[in-house]
């Protein structure tokens, strides 16, 4: 018989595994993970009504996609395009970054699956006779160190041509040069530090789903057990 068991404990994890899985992938999909030097304007750019030239843009530039500012002459309306750059896996900017994607996506699949995973803890806890929380905190740890890794290797790919031509002659691996960092990239280091917080909390969530106050409320015949 299937017994529903919600403790506060169980659903914070829940819902954190979860979100990290979301932001890890967001972050993944991103292409601001180095904004680049300020690009001027060009006179293409320039007010057709006031004469003054617009304000200069930073593109952003990700694993394997960028943003960048598309000018058109007519009325001097400019469209920002975000899309790959990189229309297969070998076209990634530098062999450092590939490296990025690889683990980065490994790490990012084992999240979603334990995110999965998370949300029919509350009607099975155990599986073949180990507890689901416990495994799932395994993966989750295993995946963190997947993200660290990717992580680590990405700065070292900041010497390719792709991020010189974005963040200046004085990029490189580990240099930022002209650029900055962009949000993707704090998100990336956020939901990998969310990772092993999730790993560590997946104990508790067994513990509070295992405890004596659930066994009585089992013996009790009850198929929806809520405790705090």
């Amino acid at each position: 018989m299937c017994h529903v068991i919600v403790t506060c404990r169980s659903m914070l994890w829940t819902l954190l595994s979860i979100v990290v899985a979301f932001a890890e992938l967001i972050a993944f999909m991103s292409a601001d993970w180095l904004i680049g030097k300020a690009k001027p304007s060009s006179s293409e750019d320039v007010d057709n009504r006031t004469g003054g030239s617009q304000e200069p843009y930073h593109p952003t530039l990700g694993i394997y996609g960028r943003c960048t500012r598309i000018s058109h002459m007519q009325l001097s309306r400019r469209d920002t395009l975000c899309g790959p750059y990189a229309e297969n896996f070998n076209e990634i900017a530098s062999g450092f970054w590939q490296a990025t994607a690889i683990f980065l996506a490994m790490g990012i699949m084992i999240l979603c699956a334990v995110a999965c995973v998370s949300v029919f803890t509350m009607c099975v806890q155990s599986i073949m006779k180990k507890s689901i929380f416990n495994v799932c905190g395994l993966l989750q740890g295993i995946a963190g160190l997947f993200l660290i890794l990717g992580l680590i290797l990405y700065p070292a790919g900041w010497g390719c041509q792709k991020a010189i031509s974005y963040c200046g002659p004085y990029a490189s691996a580990y240099k930022l040069g002209d650029c900055s960092l962009g949000w993707a990239f704090y998100t990336a280091i956020g939901g990998t530090v969310l990772t092993f917080i999730c790993a560590v909390f997946s104990a508790q969530a067994e513990i509070a789903t295992s405890s004596d106050k659930v066994q009585e409320e089992i013996e009790e015949g009850k198929n929806l057990i809520c405790l705090l």
